[in-house]
């Protein structure tokens, strides 16, 4: 797995080598990329590609203060609109009809999508320095995360070297292949966008929470999350063809995320167990008792396997 990670690390060396910037550390630029994707103004166009499946999408983000708005549109296929009020988020859903509601949204965007605390990332990754790119005809610095262990993938992140925005940002599993990418085609840094653009129309829409109270289950479960994993959300959420609300739990190592649903089996059996794939995202399912536990993320198998077998009933 590393020398995977590490023969894609070096292709970056030779080519600009002497412009790296060997002054700063990785951690240096992850800490400067967190900020500058929280605090700046700016606006540009992203290709989110995930498995074969592409997105085009528009980001607007305005900084009034410590008042952060943020707006991501998805410009082709179902037209879908997220509009982020610090840690509210609305999300106007593809039937043009539903708004549905988190008031406490602990997941960010691209470019947001760099950990809050890069000097805990040494604990589960191996931060590198790699070369220097062009994205979006800005000169960027490559950031390599190499992981420690089987439990999470590699990472690679190109941060401006003007502003410090992270233009770029790839996954990589195991054998070095592409797993999910985010990457501009263009961006302007530095101009707000105007205020209005990040208005909540709500006027004849249902409100629908995205979260309900905790309260929804009688059980209470046992969990252990990989090494290096730590729960950052747990709610009640209702699903798309599922009639009851399902627990989902998110854990995080600060880079890499996984969801684990725990739902009731009604008749007709569980569905789908085992492992399985969709696109690039792996998925373990695996009944426990009239329950059905489920693993999701862009995430090595070894990670879903080790959190789903971990679950017990209290």
């Amino acid at each position: 797995m590393r020398q995977a990670v590490s023969l894609l690390a070096a292709l970056f060396v030779p080519l600009l080598g002497a412009q790296i910037a060997l002054a700063a550390d990785p951690v240096e630029w992850l800490a400067r990329a967190n900020q500058a994707a929280r605090q700046l103004n700016y606006t540009g166009t992203y290709v989110y590609q995930h498995g074969g499946h592409v997105e085009v999408l528009r980001v607007s983000h305005r900084v009034d203060g410590k008042q952060e708005r943020e707006k991501v549109e998805v410009l082709d296929g179902p037209y879908r609109e997220f509009v982020r009020h610090d840690d509210e988020l609305y999300c106007n859903l593809a039937d043009g009809k539903t708004v549905r509601v988190d008031k406490s949204a602990v997941q960010r965007f691209f470019p947001a999508a760099v950990p809050n605390e890069p000097a805990r990332l040494a604990e589960n990754y191996i931060p590198k320095l790699g070369g220097s790119e062009k994205v979006a005809g800005r000169d960027c610095q490559v950031v390599i995360l190499e992981p420690r262990d089987e439990y999470r993938y590699a990472h690679m992140i190109w941060v401006d070297r003007a502003t410090s925005l992270p233009l770029k940002l790839q996954t990589l599993d195991n054998n070095g292949a592409r797993v999910a990418m985010f990457v501009f085609s263009e961006v302007e840094i530095g101009k707000r966008p105007d205020k209005a653009l990040f208005e909540v129309r709500t006027d004849g829409k249902r409100m629908q929470p995205a979260s309900l109270t905790r309260g929804g289950q009688d059980i209470v479960w046992s969990v252990s999350p990989p090494p290096g994993y730590a729960r950052i959300l747990e709610s009640m959420r209702p699903l798309p063809g599922v009639k009851s609300p399902v627990l989902q739990s998110v854990y995080s190592d600060g880079m890499s995320n996984l969801s684990v649903f725990i739902e009731p089996v009604l008749s007709g059996g569980a569905g789908l167990e085992g492992l399985s794939t969709e696109g690039a995202t792996n998925i373990y399912a695996r009944r426990i008792g009239d329950h059905k536990v489920t693993a999701v993320g862009d995430v090595p198998p070894s990670a879903l396997l080790q959190v789903v077998n971990s679950v017990r009933r209290k």
